[in-house]
């Protein structure tokens, strides 16, 4: 992963934090990973002292990072790549993992760099998360495969040619995961509704609703035949899907709200 210079994640907030674990998990040395961060948590900084990971509270001059791995605030990103600069070498493959900050946005604040736009998801907080990244012009196939190999360590990776399709990437699977804590909210919340107590109601939407995912990761079949291996005819779930599934159902909820997020995310990229 790090022949040509070690990787330096800047920002170890809970995604970059999350990140830099696999990496660790998966054999790299600390010493091949420099954090920059001017306010790691306690936490962080502890863990970074103990699996010998150099934390520095800005870029330093004589440091060329093979991988610059930028897991900051999207908002924040216009004002710390100028500072990065001098991270970039020759080799340097940047890696952006930031909602709606485009490669273009990248290149004018880091300059003629090789850059791999990503979005993971928080899953990657416990290696089940899943990647869709593109790379520019400039990134050569070593470089993908350094990038790939620290990307996949939380999950797969989907790799695009069409740089726009990241908002829409980031609509479905980037924000996904608070659409599937809100499924568990309002199946408790039902659930109460129909006289189960609060919190049995919520342990059982919630080992509901990741039992579910499971089963969905771990089987082959189409996600259609696991619904239907649910569904008895005339029986308790069918009722409940006539109303999911009706014309004004759940499908076009969910058309709304990921055009939603998809449009919004293509607002924060015209910030840039």
């Amino acid at each position: 992963m790090t022949e040509a210079g070690p990787v330096v994640l800047v920002g170890a907030g809970n995604m970059g934090g999350a990140m830099m674990r696999g990496w660790l998990d998966a054999g790299l040395s600390g010493s091949d990973v420099v954090v920059v961060d001017p306010s790691p948590s306690e936490h962080m900084r502890d863990f970074c002292n103990a699996r010998k990971v150099q934390v520095l509270a800005a870029a330093s001059d004589d440091l060329k990072a093979g991988v610059l791995f930028l897991a900051v605030k999207p908002q924040m990103m216009g004002k710390v790549l100028p500072g990065l600069r001098s991270l970039v070498g020759p080799e340097t493959v940047a890696v952006s993992v930031a909602a709606g900050t485009t490669i273009d946005a990248l290149q004018r604040g880091l300059g003629d760099v090789a850059i791999v736009r990503a979005m993971p998801n928080t899953p990657a907080m416990v290696g089940r998360g899943i990647t869709a990244a593109v790379p520019n012009g400039r990134t050569n196939a070593r470089q993908r495969a350094a990038v790939d190999a620290l990307l996949k360590v939380s999950g797969p990776v989907e790799w695009l040619d069409d740089e726009s399709l990241i908002d829409a990437v980031t609509a479905v699977s980037g924000s996904g995961p608070a659409y599937v804590f809100y499924l568990a909210e309002c199946m408790a919340e039902a659930g109460r509704k129909a006289g189960l107590p609060a919190d049995l109601a919520m342990r059982l939407a919630r080992a509901t609703v990741s039992g579910a995912g499971e089963l969905m990761h771990r089987s082959d079949d189409e996600v259609a035949t696991l619904r239907k291996n649910v569904t008895s005819p005339n029986g308790t779930t069918a009722a409940a899907l006539e109303m999911l599934m009706a014309e004004d159902g759940m499908q076009p909820l969910f058309d709304k709200a990921v055009a939603a997020a998809k449009r919004r995310a293509q607002e924060l990229a015209k910030d840039d």
